[in-house]
């Protein structure tokens, strides 16, 4: 799947809670992995699939954040499902910073563990 996001996607780790409405229009609630964030939009696992432009409300300590489901993929341990925050609803590290974070970028560069940089002599 191509990454279509303009903005950097960081990888993480927390439990967050996400309510939704299905098809018949009851409300419905689960617990969520979340996967990855950026400005825009996030990744979530959870046990359960959810359809394609549904809209979800992502609870966390400080506050809640509204997407649409973009995709909803099954992958061995469980449903991901790529989540585009709407309109007024950006996350900001601010407001919610996830337990585990990190930023991909930081890592490019870095010499590997056991190894030395420079020149050899």
């Amino acid at each position: 799947m191509q990454d279509r996001r303009s903005e950097p996607r960081l990888l993480c780790a927390d439990l967050v809670e996400v309510e939704w409405k299905d098809t018949s229009g009851r409300r419905r609630r689960a617990v969520a992995n979340l996967e990855d964030i950026s400005l825009s939009g996030a990744c979530l696992q959870l046990d359960v699939a959810i359809p394609l432009e549904t809209i979800v409300t992502i609870t966390h300590p400080n506050g809640e954040l509204t997407g649409t489901v973009r995709y909803c993929i099954y992958r061995e341990i469980g449903y991901f499902l790529g989540i585009r925050f709407e309109p007024g609803s950006k996350w900001s590290r601010q407001q919610f910073e996830p337990r585990h974070l990190l930023d991909p970028r930081r890592l490019v560069g870095r010499p590997k563990k056991g190894t030395t940089s420079g020149k050899a002599g």
